[in-house]
């Protein structure tokens, strides 16, 4: 398999070409790294291929008993289709969840103080508690009597 691989280049001579890095071209620093990934995170969470292709609306309305319009930002009872407004919500809660992991995971550094520590463990503990029983509330929105006994 070898002999097929390297025949082409016993026939034809490869360029040495010097290429150059240009000067304005440099490595972006880790937080550029994490927030262009955070927001892809949150693109690809939220359902942008989903919104791009089916093109749903924003926000979706029902009529109420007194036959006046309501706007809803939940469209019950379809776990496989979405408004624009309910992904982003849903995406927003997500990212806050996994900010609170990824603050949780920075607590462990040994020069932060005390005090730092705890405040640090009281907002990523608040982060991933909000983001969870809100993403839960959110569901039973979308699917009532889900999870019910």
């Amino acid at each position: 398999m070898e002999r097929l691989f390297t025949f082409p280049f016993l026939l034809i001579e490869v360029p040495n070409i010097k290429l150059k890095r240009p000067t304005w071209l440099h490595q972006p620093s880790p937080k550029t790294m994490f927030a262009i990934v955070l927001f892809s995170y949150f693109l690809v969470t939220g359902g942008i291929i989903y919104d791009v292709i089916v093109e749903p609306p924003s926000v979706g309305s029902t009529t109420d008993e007194h036959g006046h319009s309501r706007p809803v930002a939940f469209m019950p009872y379809r776990v496989n289709g979405q408004y624009i407004m309910e992904g982003l919500a849903s995406s927003f809660l997500f990212s806050i969840g996994g900010l609170g992991f990824i603050v949780l995971d920075g607590i462990h550094s040994p020069l932060t103080p005390k005090l730092n520590r705890l405040l640090l463990t009281a907002v990523g503990f608040i982060c991933v508690l909000v983001s969870f029983f809100t993403t839960w509330i959110f569901m039973r929105m979308k699917l009532p009597g889900y999870l019910q006994s």
